[in-house]
């Protein structure tokens, strides 16, 4: 092939000079794209919406990698992951539901670790007449709710808010004649709001939800010991960025973010 040198003057000046170089010389004059930026899907519980929110624009400023977070009760997100969400990394709020997929290995099991812990509280709406209530073997909670009101709590057949309040209630031995007077809520947030609105006179919630809303009080904690430990593990679940994930989940172990969740109420896992 042939090519004058008048030609070539024509081509440099058109800008296609690297073009007709390559042709010669088999390169490859693309430039190669630029790698889009790192952004992680973390599926948690709706207890930790605030915190985490905190922390994710703290990761952002820091690493550039933008967390993208969905927020739910533990239940509905692991039903999720369970269908093939593209979650990267899931915090639950019971250990029982990330236990549920590990055995359909849909987490990462060696990545897993018990992140927080947290407290059930009794509370009312800010304007109650209720104060302190004494929680113990067979208190009166009838009483406290009066003729045809209810208890607001997460739904005990799968929210984990629910399930260690009923557990805590079955152990007080007043479940099997309340469970009537409960109104189930879709997750911890949920069951709230309820209260807030004045709908209920009662809800049993985290202590870390209660401590977010100006709108409703916390009248009694509830013993330690009459519910399995509240326990919040987190695992990686995507493997294609499980590296990204991992970076994520040890920056929550970090001193810095602790002291976010100290802030927001969440107690830190031993």
């Amino acid at each position: 092939m042939k090519t004058s040198c008048k030609t070539i003057g024509r081509l440099c000046a058109g800008g296609v000079l690297a073009g007709l170089l390559c042709f010669f010389t088999g390169c490859d004059a693309s430039t190669p794209a630029a790698s889009p930026p790192v952004k992680l899907l973390v599926f948690a519980a709706a207890s930790t919406t605030n915190a985490l929110q905190d922390i994710s624009a703290l990761y952002a400023e820091k690493t550039g990698v933008e967390v993208i977070a969905s927020f739910a009760s533990s239940s509905a997100l692991a039903k999720q992951i369970e269908s093939g969400a593209p979650a990267d990394l899931f915090i639950s709020a019971n250990p029982e539901w990330m236990d549920y997929l590990e055995a359909g290995k849909r987490v990462v099991a060696s990545t897993r670790v018990n992140l927080l812990g947290n407290r059930l509280v009794l509370i009312a709406p800010m304007d109650s007449s209720l104060d302190q209530v004494g929680i113990k073997d067979g208190f009166d909670i009838f009483a406290l709710l009066g003729s045809d009101g209810r208890l607001a709590m997460g739904d005990p057949a799968h929210v984990p808010a629910g399930i260690y309040g009923k557990q805590a209630l079955e152990t007080l031995r007043v479940w099997a004649s309340l469970e009537s007077r409960v109104a189930p809520m879709q997750d911890v947030r949920a069951a709230l709001a309820m209260v807030e609105r004045g709908e209920t006179p009662l809800g049993v919630v985290y202590a870390t939800d209660a401590a977010l809303s100006e709108r409703v009080k916390v009248v009694g904690v509830f013993p330690e010991e009459t519910h399995p430990p509240i326990v919040y593990p987190a695992a990686v679940v995507s493997e294609v960025k499980k590296e990204d994930a991992l970076a994520f989940l040890e920056f929550l172990k970090t001193p810095a973010v602790q002291a976010i969740f100290e802030k927001h109420g969440f107690a830190l896992a031993n």
